[in-house]
């Protein structure tokens, strides 16, 4: 069974009110009120022994006693016969409810006053495999194709339940008659696409859970792999890319990190109904890199943009990636370099990066395509314009990035193309040039510009954060040690 959070009940027994006609439903409000006020403010030992049950006559707008008084402790008096005038009255503010102008008051109040029992539904449950269309399992859930039509042509997002993806779990409800009243989609733990059967026909929208949110602390030494140190620190493979995503400007992760070179991080841990479920980002982080130390803070400014910066409000980010894949270097830039193919000297004017066939290739920074397609020895080709003096090329490629042509914006770290083995080559890499002003620059040791730092705008608000982050940073640290020091005694 699927689970229904407190928003979608509250949502669904909303929709089961709206079915009654206005006047019922607020009659019913006002009797809700009434019949709970009469219990409250009887004497409890005349509650028990002249307890009656009651129902409500929607239609004459009263409330009548059902059945006799309970004999479980008998009344020391009897009940006085209520009179015409007293039934008239015990229902004072009938009248003042009764216009349509209260009516969504009324509604808020039957529903938190009044249980209203939804339809018993038999849901049919199956998780999605690769091969799997939504005819196929509406038919497993005993439905045709005309009833699948009706519902992906209902209204709302009812149309999104085309979209199937392997992994996920979807659920058909059949009321008492066995015609079907409800269909789950459930993306992910957060994310479900709920469409049910209103008078109006099939519709559909999406419901999102917000998980709760706990900062989580991490801190490790490497002693051979980045992501080993990291997985032994307790930290996921997603967050360790991450990380190096950040760093990523400052360090080359791939000759630069050393045995000995140390991290810290805090991160955000996602919890559902108090059970961890997953990570989020990375909040602050920490870098001890050959002795030089470096720290990013997340941040995220008045205008709702987010990225990682210094203490001082500079980016973490350069303007250009450093290395646009990540692979080994397989021949370095090198302009005395022996050709292997034409075996004569001939300038390596770029750096080659071996990979898997179909590796994805990412811009290295904003820019516009100045070139892409076939070039001659280079193969399939993208070269860059960055600015007025900056140009990158991307050689060899299997294929183009996706919507990838002359003229093209992207931005850094877009997919612009995939690893291959086209044009003069021996093997599948990325040959990857970085040139000034028409000259050509070791990619890996040329200094890079940084991105925009926090703007003077936003400095002395940044500067606020900067401090209370370093802050709890430290507080994160000072706990983690006293914790490590504990188990160790």
């Amino acid at each position: 069974m699927l689970f229904r959070s407190p928003e979608y009940r509250l949502k669904r027994m909303r929709h089961v009110l709206k079915m009654f006609p206005k006047t019922h439903i607020t009659i019913a409000a006002a009797t809700s009120v009434v019949v709970a006020a009469a219990i409250l403010m009887s004497p409890s030992a005349d509650v028990e022994a002249n307890r009656m049950a009651y129902s409500l006559d929607l239609d004459e707008g009263t409330v009548k006693e059902s059945g006799t008084p309970s004999t479980t402790r008998p009344s020391k008096q009897p009940a006085a016969e209520k009179t015409p005038e007293d039934k008239a009255t015990a229902v004072p503010e009938l009248a003042s409810i009764s216009n349509e102008a209260q009516l969504p008051e009324a509604l808020d109040t039957a529903a938190a006053m009044a249980e209203v029992s939804e339809p018993e539904l038999q849901w049919q449950e199956y998780k999605i495999k690769s091969g799997d269309t939504l005819s196929s399992l509406f038919g497993k859930a005993g439905f045709n194709d005309g009833i699948m039509l009706s519902v992906i042509h209902g209204s709302g997002e009812a149309d999104k339940l085309q979209r199937l993806y392997a992994g996920e779990t979807i659920a058909f409800a059949t009321d008492d008659a066995g015609e079907l009243a409800a269909i789950d989609l459930q993306r992910n733990l957060l994310e479900t696409l709920h469409v049910e059967k209103t008078e109006e026909g099939f519709t559909g929208e999406t419901v999102v859970r917000e998980p709760d949110v706990k900062p989580a602390f991490a801190s490790g030494v490497i002693d051979g792999s980045l992501y080993v140190a990291a997985r032994e620190a307790g930290m996921s493979d997603r967050l360790a890319m991450e990380m190096a995503g950040i760093f990523g400007w400052n360090i080359d992760f791939v000759y630069d990190v050393r045995k000995g070179d140390r991290f810290e991080v805090v991160y955000e841990e996602l919890y559902l109904d108090g059970e961890k479920f997953d990570t989020g980002n990375i909040l602050s982080a920490r870098f001890v890199n050959q002795g030089k130390e470096v720290i990013a803070l997340q941040y995220t400014d008045s205008n709702g943009d987010t990225d990682y910066y210094g203490p001082d409000g500079s980016s973490m980010r350069k303007a250009f990636l450093r290395t646009p894949i990540n692979a080994r270097v397989s021949s370095s830039f090198n302009l005395q370099r022996r050709h292997p193919v034409l075996d004569v000297v001939r300038p390596h004017e770029g750096t080659d990066y071996a990979a898997p066939p179909g590796t994805p290739i990412k811009a290295a920074g904003h820019g516009r395509v100045q070139f892409a397609g076939w070039k001659g020895g280079y193969g399939r080709t993208v070269i860059l314009k960055h600015g007025d003096n900056i140009t990158t090329l991307y050689a060899h490629m299997s294929r183009l990035g996706k919507g990838i042509k002359n003229g093209t914006k992207v931005k850094q770290g877009d997919t612009i193309g995939h690893v291959g083995s086209s044009g003069m080559v021996t093997g599948p890499h990325l040959h990857y040039e970085f040139r000034i002003n028409g000259s050509p620059r070791n990619s890996r040791k040329v200094k890079l510009p940084d991105a925009k730092p926090v703007p003077k705008s936003e400095m002395a608000r940044f500067k606020g954060f900067a401090e209370q982050q370093v802050a709890k940073f430290e507080l994160f640290r000072q706990n983690y040690q006293h914790l490590a020091l504990a188990a160790d005694e």
